[in-house]
This record gives C-alpha cells, structure tokens and sequence, in this order.
C-alpha cells in the first residue's frame, strides 16, 4: 500500500529566495565588518565589505539570469548596501582616522551616509530594473570599496614608502566630501560592459573583468584602492570634457538632480513619468 504523496518542491520558489540569500549574506559581510573594526582588526574588515560589494554583484546578475527579480529583492538590497557600503565604511573611517581627530570629525561620515542613502533612493525611483550603460551618480558599491580598501592599501610597500609622507588625514577628509557630492551628483559613471565574446563590447567587459580578477588577486592590497580613486576621477574627467556638467541635450541629468514630486490620486503616475526625464540604456 502506497503512502500520502509527497507535494513536489516549488523550485520557482527557491530560485526566488536564492537572490535575496546572496543579500543576506552581503548584511552578514558589513555588520562583520563593523564588528571587526571595533576589535582593531582594520585589515580583515576592509575585505570583509569587498566580500559585501562581490555578493551585491552576484544577487543582482542571479536574479537577472533566472528572472525572478521583485519589487521586495530591490528594495532589500538597498536597505542592505546602505549598510554594507554606507555605515560599515564609514564607521571603519571613523574608526581608523577620525575617532582621535576631534569632537566633530564624525561629522564626514554622517554626510557620507546621508549621501550613500539618498543616492539608493534615487536610484530606485529612476534606474532600478531598467537596463543601464551608465549610473547617474558615483554608485554607492564603488565609493563603499574605495574606503573599505585604504587600509589593505595601506600595508603595501608603495604606501610605506613613497606615499606615507603624505598629509593622508587631510586627504582622507576631501576624499570623504569628495565622495559624498558625486554620489549625490548628475555626473554619469559607465556600467561594466557585460562580459561575452559577441560584440565588441562584450569582449572589452570580458578583459576588463579578468583584467580586475587578475590584479585582484596578485596585488590585492595595492590595486584595488588606487582603482576606485581612478574611476571616482574618470567620472568626473569625462563630464568635464563632455560638458555633462553644464549644458546636456538630455534631460535625464536635469530630472533627476531635482525633487521628484508624486501627485495625490488618479495624477499619480503622470507626475511621476514627468520627473523621470529620460531613461538610460
């Protein structure tokens, strides 16, 4: 005699709780990381938000892949990136520069987060779930890993001997403030082109990925930092030269940097398609 039948797993249903899993773990990597940082070991919590910044890239091309993105899974991910790549840097400066700088020091890592939590606001109101060639703003994940990887940077031999005669409290003050006006800023910042070997694109993605995981693992400490540094330079280089900053035709930059105004009632949707100006990608 045959017994109940078993109900077949729902494996949809796991595949959709598989994005938000890789989330999760990038909360657990920045909290760790904090965690860290008040028992001194400022070296492992600093990898510990690279780890986070890994996870957000993997839970965002795994839910793409499989389909099965929502409105929860966007919405999770930037209450954990305010963490992962807004509080845990930013205590981990505090932490490492500014604690025994003076009463009001703290004060560059409040507007750094304000910054990282506006910049996820707005990202989720006008480019979440579209495809994009470009972010609007310095991405949070970008200026996170920049601060996460100054200290790793600093136990390299570059840092210990040419570099360390340098003012680095006063540069790390202006790299904070630096940081917090371009994520909040209309300077537009290219996407990493997917990775294929189809197009001409494609392949320029593909070695500029094995090109990261190359120096990314063989010179670690000394590569990553300088690398956020260079591309939080080459946003806003190319503006400079395109005249993003100034006059653009598109309207995307203008809309964006304003309010966004919802409507009450049936007008709702209309004024929220006006301030979105134009749509990139």
């Amino acid at each position: 005699m045959r017994g109940p039948r078993l109900p077949r797993p729902n494996m949809r249903r796991v595949v959709v709780v598989v994005p938000s899993l890789f989330t999760l773990f990038n909360l657990f990597f920045g909290i760790w990381s904090m965690v860290l940082a008040t028992r001194g070991d400022f070296y492992r919590a600093g990898w510990y938000i690279v780890f986070a910044g890994i996870l957000d890239t993997l839970d965002g091309r795994l839910a793409r892949l499989s389909n099965t993105g929502s409105k929860f899974g966007a919405e999770l991910d930037s209450l954990v990136d305010v963490v992962s790549f807004g509080v845990a840097p930013a205590f981990l400066m505090y932490m490492l520069a500014f604690g025994n700088a003076g009463q009001a020091e703290w004060i560059f890592c409040y507007f750094y987060v304000m910054a990282v939590a506006i910049r996820l606001a707005r990202f989720n109101v006008l480019q979440a779930g579209r495809p994009k060639h470009a972010f609007i703003g310095l991405p949070s994940p970008a200026a996170g890993l920049t601060l996460a990887t100054y200290y790793p940077f600093t136990q390299s031999d570059l840092y210990q001997g040419a570099l360390r005669a340098l003012p680095w409290h006063h540069l790390l003050q202006l790299l904070m403030i630096l940081l917090t006006i371009l994520m909040v800023s209309n300077v537009r910042y290219a996407a990493l082109p997917r990775a294929s070997a189809g197009s001409w694109r494609g392949a320029l993605g593909l070695v500029t990925i094995l090109l990261i995981v190359t120096f990314g693992i063989l010179e670690h400490d000394v590569f990553f930092f300088p690398l956020g540094i260079a591309y939080m330079g080459y946003g806003v280089l190319r503006a400079a030269l395109l005249g993003l900053l100034s006059d653009s035709d598109d309207d995307e930059g203008a809309g964006i940097a304003g309010p966004i105004m919802i409507a009450d009632g049936a007008d709702a949707s209309a004024s929220f398609d006006d301030e979105e100006g134009g749509r990139v990608g």
